[in-house]
């Protein structure tokens, strides 16, 4: 990946890209401007999805390599930091959720059935994000950082989401245990501290399996104008900027942020333009799915964010001097990134959702199905590790 590592030299930056930060901060402030115009809520997103991707970039905060270096290194501190941004979240949720509404809209949380789509689909997708070498929102912000490999990956990610909505009668058909919220069971003071007292022993016993050599936490540029505006940013950083942005999220959409509902829409929209039609009793024949499909792209709301979070990491990627286009042409990479991007989209549909809809959102909305979704994931990311070496990958990389 381009960005800079959490805790990296300021002087490994280059100088600012001017032209191209210009381009880039253009392109955002015209998306908003626009979409602003038509509905207030979908230029804020804009603003909020450039302010994600600006935060992923100069934080480093990617979910796949974080669970890389715990399993193989025993480097803890990004999964400890991921801990912390969930816990800020749900904090932020709850009084939020509990009112039931934001900035004039009612709000839903992020919350689903604890099922056997879940299980298969989050297994999947670890695997995925490891083959591949980036999750939904890694995708992303790695693309808005110059990786054109990432591109193929994307493509082959909403590919196999669309896929997946196919299979839906045959993985509804399979036992679960349905939606348990722990908002509802416990109410809402007790359902938060019990998350709460759940992530904090997640903390402490992070702290205990870590071993080697732990990248700083608070650590990195130093404080300033400069670190926040040309990074690296301390991991702390990064995920209580995560945590409030998803809280505003919530606000102004109605629903926490998401990525991978998006990606589907895009591939549903692409064989729309080549004259497929959505047969009665799919997934895409009614309800949502099919208001979707009728509406223009740029009315979806997680379609907006995950343009905008491309623009932001540009944008970051060029305000620190290291916005520098690649591709990785390798065979093995090529068959990576196609078959990884299969393997999330297909996963995270299944899932209802990924590391951000399915567990960062989940978790913080009071959901069990985001604790089914990570306790899966790490199982297929042990897989996925294993399986780096074939396409040429180091484990440790």
């Amino acid at each position: 990946m381009s960005q800079a590592a959490p805790g990296e030299s300021v002087a490994a930056r280059g100088p600012v890209q001017r032209g191209t930060a210009s381009l880039a901060a253009l392109a955002l402030a015209g998306a908003a401007l626009a979409l602003g115009a038509a509905d207030w809520r979908l230029g804020a997103l804009a603003v909020i999805g450039g302010a994600l991707g600006w935060t992923l970039y100069h934080g480093g905060f990617g979910f796949t390599a974080a669970y890389r270096r715990a399993m193989v290194a025993g480097d803890m501190a990004g999964a400890r930091a991921q801990i912390v941004m969930i816990a800020l979240a749900a904090l932020l949720f709850a009084p939020i959720l509990a009112e039931g509404r934001g900035f004039g809209i009612a709000v839903v949380g992020a919350v689903a059935p604890v099922d056997t789509r879940v299980v298969a689909g989050a297994f999947l997708f670890g695997i995925g994000m490891q083959v591949a070498g980036g999750c939904a929102s890694g995708t992303l912000f790695t693309i808005g950082g110059g990786s054109m490999r990432m591109i193929l990956t994307l493509i082959a990610f909403c590919g196999g989401g669309f896929w997946a909505t196919f299979h839906f009668p045959f993985w509804n058909a399979l036992p679960g245990f349905g939606t348990v919220a722990l908002n509802r069971e416990l109410g809402w003071p007790g359902a938060l501290a019990l998350s709460l007292a759940v992530l904090g022993l997640a903390w402490m016993g992070l702290g205990r399996l870590a071993r080697g050599p732990q990248t700083a936490l608070i650590g990195g540029a130093g404080p300033g104008a400069a670190a926040l505006l040309r990074g690296p940013w301390p991991l702390m950083w990064a995920a209580a900027a995560l945590a409030a942005l998803n809280g505003l999220t919530l606000a102004v959409a109605g629903h926490p942020w998401s990525v991978t509902w998006g990606l589907t829409l895009w591939a549903a929209k692409a064989a729309l333009s080549f004259g497929w039609v959505p047969d009665s009793g799919t997934f895409w024949a009614d309800g949502f799915p099919a208001r979707a499909l009728a509406e223009p792209v740029w009315r979806d709301t997680t379609s907006v964010m995950n343009g905008a979070i491309v623009l932001g990491a540009g944008l970051a990627a060029a305000a620190a001097g290291r916005l520098k286009p690649g591709f990785d042409a390798r065979p093995g990479a090529l068959a990576a990134s196609i078959l990884g991007g299969l393997a999330l989209g297909y996963g995270a549909r299944l899932a209802y959702g990924c590391n951000i809809g399915a567990f960062f959102s989940g978790v913080a909305s009071q959901s069990l199905h985001g604790w089914a979704w990570i306790a899966a994931a790490l199982a297929g990311t042990w897989v996925g590790i294993r399986l780096r070496p074939l396409f040429g990958f180091s484990n440790t990389g």
